[in-house]
């Protein structure tokens, strides 16, 4: 835990090489019947992008991406992937409950909210696993699981806050409505003990809150 956690303070010194940013775009999972796969990736509220179907049975492209998501994924016929079900992925969500509530009310089933207790990322075979979300909900913390119906595995861990230099502020978002409310509803109570401790009303609260939202994004030192 001290090692990284040297490590990632570390990579905080250094600038980004603007000229060379490699966006993760796409990852590619094999799946044994692709319009099984389809269902189940539009059952869960995914975006379909693409079903370029060659049709000749040899080649087709399906395309999904989550909800928020700058990442897609990719299955089908006669492109380049493993076995159907070694593919794992991981889902960062703002709410662990109301997002795993949405996904048992679309049928999907879903593990309990779980926390690992011996690490900073869940152990193979369910070791030191808790039912629950982490103590005081910490960020990164807390965990569900789910499986596509070829064993694919997907897990949702909440991410409220970011560690230091995960986030560039120049490139600071919020992929949805829900994210974006309860990130000003934080800055909104961080404001109001910034003015009571200055004994007067901010006249210019959209500059603090907006300077607040995007240091806590980005892992920053918050404005007071």
């Amino acid at each position: 835990m001290d090692t990284l956690q040297a490590r990632s303070d570390t990579s905080t010194d250094a600038a980004p090489v603007r000229g060379a940013d490699m966006k993760l775009e796409v990852t590619v999972i094999a799946v044994s019947d692709v319009d099984r796969a389809k269902r189940f990736y539009a059952d869960l509220g995914w975006r379909l992008d693409i079903d370029f179907d060659k049709g000749d049975g040899q080649f087709r492209v399906v395309q999904f991406t989550p909800s928020g998501s700058q990442c897609s994924i990719i299955f089908g016929k006669g492109i380049p992937v493993g076995s159907p079900g070694a593919s794992h992925g991981l889902l960062a969500v703002s709410d662990i409950e109301a997002t795993r509530a949405a996904l048992v009310a679309r049928g999907v089933a879903v593990s309990e909210t779980f926390h690992d207790a011996g690490g900073i990322f869940v152990h193979a075979g369910g070791i030191d696993r808790m039912i629950g979300p982490a103590p005081e909900r910490r960020s990164y913390g807390s965990y569900a699981s789910f499986s596509d119906p070829d064993g694919n595995a997907w897990l949702l861990q909440e991410v409220t806050t970011r560690l230091p230099g995960h986030v560039d502020p120049d490139d600071a978002r919020f992929t949805s409505a829900t994210e974006l409310a309860r990130a000003l509803r934080r800055a909104a109570a961080a404001h109001g003990e910034h003015e009571k401790r200055t004994g007067k009303p901010d006249p210019d609260w959209p500059t603090w809150y907006a300077d607040y939202m995007v240091r806590e994004q980005a892992g920053q030192t918050l404005p007071s």
